[in-house]
């Protein structure tokens, strides 16, 4: 009996391409949602700090038949067989993260940078051993030592804060390191909006006996990009999430500058702090994105973005400031806006509620001297990635500004975390949001 001939294996844009076309047949309820998000995507004013656009070819690899690899370990040295090409994809970003930062090492199997920051927090310190970070009031991230994360819980948080203006206090922050001796000081913010002075910080730890943790998951393009300073150099170790600044897909990095050459003890920890201690099985596709997000990242035209990024935050903060809304530290020099509301009667809540009614992504956020929940906060962060990404300049900053603040004017605040805009600014500001939107599209979803 004659064999059947083989069928030829599908190469992977050909993989993709039938997997596109039998979506939509196969599962019709589960496509039209993620076909819904795409347009919500593209007619949506995104102005938030926490996101950015990853390119079509970084979702592609997310999709990948990679996925279908299941490894555990580094390449060369797995405890599953099968991970030849995986081996291959890892070291290559391995290789791309380093370029894009200038570091000496990198871990890329962190499924997150909170993922990222346990897994070096948990491998530096013992439970009941101090760790100092920028208070969550004052801009910090819950893994930097507050008491809602296992951070807060299984360690003992110290928290240093910022002055009247706004800004860190460096001395406040070298009083505390060397009362509490912690193990590690982390230089990091998630809504702190000015530049970290990593050599300031480097000297704190080092005459406090510390390790320095650097996490710039908000600013990683930034710095990236040679707008911010680096703290590769600076910092013991230096942590990252891809997807919020460097169009990457949803993961982490651990990075490593002049100290890996110096503390290979130290390169060791931060592998075996990954893999087998914090994490499993890595996300082979994911690593693959983040690869190619890499390379992008260490391309000209990134670096034209991430100043354009600056650009826009400094022209936004400027026109919302001339708008009458009180900016915390008076401006901003990363991609981000932190507006204090306490002083228009709304909350960051309900400001962020009507925003999204309009077609307006910012998110409410806590803001130094808060006395009201997390949930509901005094403050409205916004962020200008997305913005970059579409194209808009600071010329045009003027008109996402009035947009904001006409919605801002036109809401009342309802009992908890109730609001209610004026029927009629809604319509027009959607109507406005809608074409902008239209005259900066999304260029590379665009047909």
């Amino acid at each position: 009996m004659k064999a059947a001939p083989k069928a030829a294996a599908l190469s992977q844009s050909e993989l993709t391409a039938r997997a596109a076309r039998a979506l939509p047949e196969t599962d019709p309820v589960l496509y039209a949602l993620l076909d819904a998000e795409v347009r919500y995507q593209n007619d949506t004013l995104a102005m938030v700090a926490h996101a950015s656009l990853a390119d079509p070819s970084v979702l592609a690899c997310g999709a990948a038949a990679l996925s279908n690899v299941t490894a555990e370990g580094y390449p060369g040295d797995r405890y599953h067989p099968g991970c030849a090409w995986l081996d291959e994809v890892e070291s290559l970003a391995v290789d791309r993260a380093k370029a894009a930062f200038r570091a000496r090492y990198a871990n890329v199997q962190p499924h997150s940078c909170s993922s990222a920051n346990l897994a070096v927090l948990f491998a530096l310190l013992r439970p009941g051993d101090p760790v100092l970070g920028l208070d969550l009031d004052a801009g910090g991230h819950l893994t930097h030592g507050s008491p809602a994360s296992v951070v807060g819980r299984y360690f003992t948080p110290v928290a240093y804060g910022v002055g009247p203006g706004g800004l860190i206090d460096y001395d406040q922050v070298r009083d505390l390191a060397l009362r509490h001796r912690p193990k590690v000081l982390i230089a990091g913010a998630s809504a702190y909006p000015r530049t970290l002075d990593y050599a300031a910080f480097r000297a704190i730890a080092d005459e406090a006996g510390a390790y320095l943790l650097a996490d710039i998951s908000h600013i990683a393009g930034l710095v990236a990009g040679g707008v911010h300073p680096s703290p590769i150099d600076h910092a013991h170790i230096t942590t990252t999430s891809t997807y919020k600044q460097l169009g990457g897909p949803r993961g982490g990095l651990i990075l490593m500058g002049r100290d890996s050459e110096s503390r290979q003890d130290l390169v060791k920890l931060m592998q075996r702090a990954v893999f087998p201690r914090s994490q499993g099985t890595l996300n082979p596709a994911g690593v693959a994105a983040k690869a190619r997000a890499l390379d992008l990242v260490a391309r000209p035209e990134f670096a034209a973005l991430a100043r354009r990024i600056a650009a826009d935050a400094a022209a936004l903060a400027d026109a919302l400031a001339g708008n009458g809304h009180r900016v915390v530290t008076g401006g901003t020099d990363t991609h981000m806006v932190l507006l204090d509301l306490s002083g228009h009667g709304l909350t960051g809540a309900a400001a962020e509620q009507a925003l999204e009614s309009c077609g307006i992504l910012a998110n409410r956020n806590r803001v130094p001297g808060d006395r009201l929940p997390a949930r509901v906060t005094s403050g409205l962060r916004l962020g200008t990635n997305i913005l970059a990404q579409r194209g808009l300049t600071p010329e045009d900053m003027h008109r996402c500004a009035d947009l904001v603040c006409r919605v801002l004017k036109a809401t009342k605040a309802l009992p908890g975390t109730g609001f209610e805009v004026d029927p009629g600014v809604r319509a027009q500001v959607s109507a406005e949001v809608a074409d902008l939107c239209a005259a900066f599209p999304i260029s590379a979803y665009a047909g």
